[in-house]
């Protein structure tokens, strides 16, 4: 008897338990949501840290982490995934970087802008970081700008860096029929239709100029920018080339006046045309240009000339830069120079009263006129795109005609893809 009691009382208190337990269990299972598997799309989203600015100058990765107390190790192998793609020890003050954390600390992405068109993006994967580089998606409008010479180009078309771009690419386009630095006349006359490029609605630059017209003392001179994509050029009303063999001059107006992207910019250069050179005035340490492919057959100090280059071009042609303050380092004799590169700075050696550059072209070793020489173009409009190329032109030459200047960043229709 007195087992049975004992057995039913134990049985009494078990049943309890179990149901205690059980009603515990139901209840807790009741309060918790339906589905909790990690990384549902129902569980709410991960918070990253963003950490974003501009290089300042002198500043690397390693002060930026070391200040926002972000991981070396995780730097460390950013370097390495971008070794190959960009080197990250290559950071220029006023870039924009941003860098993502997750709730760890640790790096999610690092992006950072090489340029204003490219996009440096190191993103975190299962087995480390992945990094590409990520060409900007600018929307594209279709700009006119026009206007008449008072004083230079870079006044005329106005103030800011990148009115000052535009004056500078265009100078570039004929630098082989216009001498920038002298041929000015008040007066002349451009037209320029380019690409204005936006970025979630705001303008941010000048892309490409797309055609372009310069009246200067009398002549007018026009340029269309055509072909594939990066590998464009620029050509004149009958598809031939704008690049010759020769520069108009020595003296490049990119670097004369590129400095000068505030206010007015008063040209500094002067010439005098004796019978076997031009003279050009300019500040000690101008830089000067070879104008045509070649190769350097004296660069050393002789006579009057003082410092001087001479270059051996083809077909007979050499070209004289003397009164030089110094020569470009690697530039001695046998040197193979290229059209546009600086050979040297402008100086007052030799029989020089003042600062100056002595440029002297001769053919078969007898003087002539630089600016009467037909060099001739380096390539033209292929003829099975010639076709093409009227119908761009003429649709250009339209634009140009309905140009009456003045006419600053006026922005027309989205421009599509061209050839």
């Amino acid at each position: 008897m007195r087992n049975s009691i004992i057995i039913a009382v134990f049985l009494i208190i078990t049943f309890f338990t179990l149901r205690a337990s059980f009603d515990g269990s139901h209840k807790k299972e009741k309060d918790l949501p339906s589905e909790t598997v990690a990384g549902d799309a129902s569980s709410p989203p991960e918070e990253y840290r963003e950490i974003k600015g501009n290089i300042k100058k002198g500043e690397t990765l390693f002060d930026i982490f070391k200040k926002y107390g972000i991981s070396i190790a995780d730097l460390f192998r950013l370097k390495e995934a971008s070794a190959g793609v960009h080197r990250l020890r290559e950071l220029y003050p006023g870039r924009q970087y941003s860098i993502m954390l997750d709730t760890d600390d640790r790096i999610n992405s690092f992006v950072y802008w090489i340029n204003d068109d490219t996009i440096l993006n190191i993103t975190r994967t299962e087995s480390g970081f992945s990094a590409e580089k990520v060409p900007v998606q600018y929307e594209k409008k279709i700009f006119n700008i026009a206007g008449i010479i008072e004083d230079n180009l870079v006044s005329a078309i106005g103030d800011g860096r990148e009115n000052l771009m535009v004056a500078l690419e265009l100078s570039d386009i004929f630098a082989w029929d216009i001498d920038f630095t002298t041929d000015f006349r008040k007066g002349d006359l451009f037209k320029v239709i380019v690409e204005g490029l936006y970025l979630d609605g705001e303008f941010r630059k000048y892309g490409h100029i797309l055609s372009a017209e310069f009246q200067n003392n009398g002549d007018i001179y026009r340029a269309y920018r055509f072909g594939d994509g990066e590998d464009a050029d620029y050509f004149d009303p009958e598809g031939k080339s704008l690049r010759k063999a020769f520069l108009k001059a020595p003296l490049n107006y990119r670097r004369i006046s590129s400095g000068f992207s505030n206010g007015r910019f008063h040209p500094i250069l002067k010439i005098n045309r004796p019978h076997h050179g031009i003279d050009y005035s300019a500040p000690r340490g101008t830089p000067v240009s070879v104008v045509g492919d070649g190769t350097v057959i004296f660069a050393g100090y002789k006579g009057q000339f003082g410092k001087l280059v001479i270059v051996k071009h083809h077909n007979g042609y050499k070209t004289y830069y003397g009164h030089l303050s110094r020569i470009g380092k690697g530039i001695k004799k046998g040197t193979k120079v290229k059209q546009g590169q600086i050979i040297a700075r402008v100086g007052a050696t030799g029989l020089a009263t003042g600062p100056h550059l002595h440029y002297e072209m001769r053919v078969n070793n007898k003087p002539v006129n630089p600016y009467r020489i037909k060099a001739p173009r380096v390539d033209s409009v292929p003829e099975r795109l010639m076709a093409g190329f009227r119908k761009y032109r003429d649709e250009m030459n339209a634009r140009l005609t309905s140009l009456n200047p003045p006419v600053l960043a006026l922005a027309e229709e989205k421009s599509g893809d061209r050839i």
